[in-house]
């Protein structure tokens, strides 16, 4: 009787595993079950049914809420299945074209955009058909829409995206900006205190003193007490945001001016760190002065690196280095570690800091309100621009079911869009997505300024060449020998730079105190 019980037990663990690892469509009368594993058996697929193929676990909630609704209002099922993301466009193309596949092609899958020209070029998406013209710049910002092209079609559906900001403790600067307009009303106080004792100095020259002396105690004592941090009032007081907006670093000299100037608790350790290790989070120094297969990233004929911004651009990068030593375990996420113990104010991060903060918040880990922010340029001529990648909801061009396929795929893109970060985490291509904490809407301010990766096949290598030309910067080489050589490798044009016009302010005197307390 034992060995039925844990017999019966396993077989209902085993069955519950094998659904939720395989189905996203679920009826409470009447299971589907069976036909999604013949499915994946690879037996005949039913006329109503819709395969998908994705790669992140975390959208698997999100796509199951929606292929239900897809179900209830069309009577489709869809399938959606998660593969490996390794070799993930060979898969689809084997699927494809060989009978010999263990596994029936997708009717449309996801996948981020860089890998759309590779797979225009092989008939794996094809233009889509957007019969309701949702996929506009209304509905969706310019870098999606540059995203999703290829010779000036859209062959996909933007989906979500990823990019970096500037991340800040918003506790911190709203401690300071209240601090700041505490000095200044007692200091407006103390000015209309002296013009009336002025009025009668003779009679009032003792009371004028003493407020003199009393001015004088108030704004030491505010300079010294720009705490408590963690006073949520201070945070959530209208005035005090209203300052805030107008302390956040724009450029790096304002990060130098604010690191000069800031009384720091026993808690920070450091003013501003990013990872100088990975290219995503380094591309902003260059970012804005490359130009790497035009808008739509699709145009092998435009391959400009070598020039004096971007040689500037690399300089400023450089300079860092004598003001910010690395420690050798310092990476993304020791970096996003420390701001959330609260031993940073400033950092560089993505999308996926949102999760985990929330996470420290729940657990008390992190005691602090944060903000977004744009990256802040390297000077008032010489500007930031960051990288994106966008991730796509592509139609298979072997499909026959391309009509349900885009359908669905508008469902997912636009449709159901405003759940898509309540169910998985990621932030919506769509305009005007609402969020719980309104600090999330501004990434999308820095995903508009964003660079799309580019999708050319000819670019595959240049991110690794770009990285290790960085790394060469920041060991002290000739930025405008790297980049040089950098276009010379990777066939770029390379013309002679005549220095005459200055894009780079100085940086801050003083900046010993730019990244350490």
């Amino acid at each position: 009787m034992n060995r039925r019980i844990t017999s019966i037990i396993l077989l209902l663990i085993l069955m519950g595993g094998l659904v939720k690892h395989a189905f996203v469509d679920f009826d409470a009368e009447k299971s589907d079950s069976t036909i999604a594993q013949k499915i994946i058996q690879k037996e005949e697929v039913p006329d109503n049914t819709l395969i998908l193929w994705y790669t992140d676990s975390s959208l698997e909630e999100y796509i199951a809420d929606v292929a239900l609704a897809y179900k209830q209002e069309t009577g489709m099922e869809v399938v959606a299945e998660l593969v490996d993301g390794i070799d993930y466009l060979e898969s689809i193309n084997f699927a494809s074209v060989n009978e010999s596949s263990t596994k029936p092609a997708p009717d449309l899958y996801i996948t981020t955009h860089d890998n759309l020209m590779k797979a225009y070029l092989a008939g794996l998406a094809v233009p889509i058909i957007d019969s309701e013209e949702k996929v506009c710049e209304n509905n969706f910002p310019e870098t999606a829409l540059h995203a999703i092209s290829c010779d000036g079609k859209y062959v996909a559906y933007p989906l979500y995206y990823e990019t970096n900001f500037f991340l800040y403790n918003k506790t911190y600067m709203a401690s300071i900006a209240q601090g700041r307009m505490e000095a200044e009303n007692d200091k407006a106080e103390g000015e209309i205190a002296q013009a009336e004792a002025d009025e009668n100095k003779e009679a009032l020259k003792e009371e004028a003193a003493d407020t003199v002396e009393t001015e004088t105690d108030i704004q030491e004592e505010a300079v010294i007490e720009e705490e408590p941090y963690g006073d949520e009032e201070v945070v959530a007081d209208p005035e005090v945001l209203e300052r805030l907006a107008t302390m956040i670093p724009s450029t790096i000299d304002d990060i130098t001016t604010f690191a000069n100037n800031y009384e720091a608790p026993d808690t920070v350790e450091a003013v501003f760190k990013w990872d100088v290790t990975d290219i995503f989070y380094n591309y902003f120094f260059v970012g804005n002065y490359l130009e790497v297969g035009g808008e739509d990233g699709d145009n092998n004929a435009i391959f400009n690196l070598y020039n004096q911004q971007a040689v500037e651009g690399l300089k400023v990068y450089q300079n860092m280095d004598k003001y910010f030593t690395m420690e050798d375990n310092d990476n993304y996420e020791s970096i996003l570690k420390q701001f959330i113990e609260g031993k940073l104010v400033f950092t560089i991060a993505t999308t996926d800091a949102f999760a985990k903060i929330q996470e420290a918040q729940m657990d008390g880990t992190f005691k602090y309100e944060y903000g977004v922010a744009i990256i802040p340029d390297m000077s008032n001529v010489l500007r930031a621009r960051g990288l994106s990648v966008t991730d796509a909801v592509a139609i298979n061009g072997y499909s026959e079911k391309k009509e349900a396929a885009n359908l669905f795929a508008t469902r997912l893109c636009f449709d159901s869009a405003d759940s898509l970060y309540l169910k998985s985490g990621k932030l919506a291509c769509k305009r005007d997505v609402p969020y719980e904490n309104t600090e999330i809407n501004n990434v999308m301010t820095e995903y508009q300024k964003s660079m799309p990766l580019p999708k050319m096949i000819e670019t595959s290598n240049f991110w690794l060449q770009l990285e290790i030309a960085f790394s060469k910067v920041y060991s002290g080489e000739d930025p405008e020998k790297v980049l040089r050589d950098l276009a010379d490798t990777m066939g770029g044009q390379i013309e002679e730079i005549t220095y005459s016009i200055p894009v780079q302010e100085s940086i801050g005197a003083g900046v010993q105190t730019f990244f350490t307390k």
